[in-house]
């Protein structure tokens, strides 16, 4: 893998608030030609945004999996009365010199490969969280996005919801006072029993595993580490070699609003301890994690129960700023902000965002439509690549402390652990014939 991850950050605060894309601007009365790469279930919901949107024409789906495939191009297909090119490949779809622009729906150890290689194809992209699975894939997706002048928007849609925005027009206002300390948890019960222990077995029909696998070591098909079952996420997700578990997947959507309302600042020290002690399956990522990040002029805790409903702060999973004068609890449907003290002039406010007008049309996520303006107009999208890459390298290394049984501190002009009994944690091999390369 090739990086130079020495400049990553240097220029981080200018770049996110200047003309940093300097492509050329997609007409405002033009069409955006998108291709679609993963068509599970977050990638079908990406895809019912895209069809949504008066200013996008979906012309490009791909899939490994041809059930997937073919559904996503029914749905096409009922929208437009005409079909979408379909293809199992996605290196052909990134050849397609029409499409503008792709959505990465894949499997989290594809997202910075994909990323990076539409980047050089000159597409512009919508990639989910997290950004990558591995600390030393991040820097490569900003150098990709920065070098061939992408639009690049991490799929982190809470930054675009009206609870979140809320809650940072609170802190933004300066209602809290002094701010050292946020803490952010997940929490619920889940099944002892998790997802059983089903043995290696044959390849579904229409399955490409050796592709899904891609730059993951070569393994027999297990069905928990494909784990498409169409009712539910997949269970990928949880097992190293493809993601990081609840940490990385939920993990991001409460950590990443705590950066967005502190000024996007970059983690420098990350102490976790945890483990799967409670559920009963073959599954690998941890259940149970307490983790402490020291942050330049704050700290932050997360906490994950997946064997303890009890809620804290009302709520059993939130984000929380606290302040010496007022504290804010936010969540995806509500935003509460109240007084930290009896002495505080702060007045308690609880928020939830106004309902649509009976007969309102349907319509594009905000987050959707943040990316499609931004295609457009070449500004910077809500959660452009590097904040979404931040977020993710706290996941991450939370991650790494626990599996590497440390307190890990991260060199903010390198990207990479001062621990060596940790960096290992942090790298990843791609396996032939996939190279990373900006």
């Amino acid at each position: 893998m090739q990086t130079d991850r020495r400049n990553f950050l240097a220029s981080a605060g200018a770049a996110l608030t200047t003309a940093m894309f300097t492509g050329n601007v997609k007409g405002a009365n033009s069409r955006i030609s998108l291709g679609f790469i993963g068509l599970g279930m977050q990638g079908t919901s990406n895809l019912g945004n895209a069809l949504l949107a008066p200013q996008a024409q979906v012309v490009a789906l791909c899939d490994c999996y041809q059930p997937a495939l073919e559904k996503a191009a029914a749905a096409v297909r009922a929208k437009y009365s005409s079909d979408a090119r379909s293809v199992r490949d996605f290196r052909e779809l990134l050849a397609d010199r029409s499409i503008d622009a792709v959505c990465i729906s894949s499997p989290d150890h594809w997202h910075a490969y994909m990323t990076v290689e539409a980047c050089k194809a000159g597409k512009d992209v919508y990639v989910e969280k997290p950004a990558c699975t591995r600390l030393d894939e991040g820097p490569l997706m900003v150098a990709a996005a920065r070098k061939y002048r992408r639009i690049v928007q991490g799929g982190n849609m809470q930054r675009t919801m009206p609870t979140f925005l809320k809650a940072k027009e609170y802190v933004d206002r300066g209602l809290l006072g002094e701010i050292t300390w946020c803490k952010t948890w997940s929490t619920g019960l889940s099944a002892k029993a998790g997802k059983g222990n089903p043995p290696d077995g044959p390849i579904p029909a229409g399955l490409d595993w050796d592709m899904w696998l891609g730059p993951a070591p070569k393994v027999p098909f297990n069905q928990n580490r494909w784990g498409v079952d169409g009712r539910n996420y997949p269970t990928f997700r949880y097992f190293w070699d493809y993601a990081g578990g609840e940490t990385t997947d939920w993990g991001v959507h409460y950590i990443d609003p705590i950066h967005q309302f502190m000024g996007e600042p970059l983690v420098q020290s990350v102490a976790a301890q945890g483990g799967r002690f409670w559920i009963q399956d073959n599954l690998q990522t941890a259940d149970t994690m307490s983790a402490s990040f020291q942050y330049p002029k704050f700290t932050m805790d997360y906490e994950l129960r997946q064997s303890c409903p009890v809620p804290l702060l009302g709520q059993g999973g939130a984000s929380a700023v606290l302040g010496t004068d007022a504290y804010v609890v936010v969540t995806r449907g509500g935003c509460w902000l109240a007084p930290s003290t009896p002495s505080s002039k702060v007045e308690p406010v609880e928020y939830h965002p106004p309902a649509a007008p009976r007969g309102t049309p349907p319509a594009p996520s905000d987050h959707w439509k943040n990316f499609l303006d931004c295609v457009q107009t070449r500004a910077t999208p809500a959660a452009e690549i590097e904040r979404l890459v931040r977020s993710s390298a706290s996941c991450l290394l939370a991650n790494v402390s626990m599996r590497a049984k440390t307190r890990v501190d991260l060199d903010e002009k390198t990207f990479t652990v001062r621990q060596p009994e940790a960096a290992p944690f942090t790298r990843v091999d791609y396996r032939a014939p996939w190279k990373l390369e900006v």
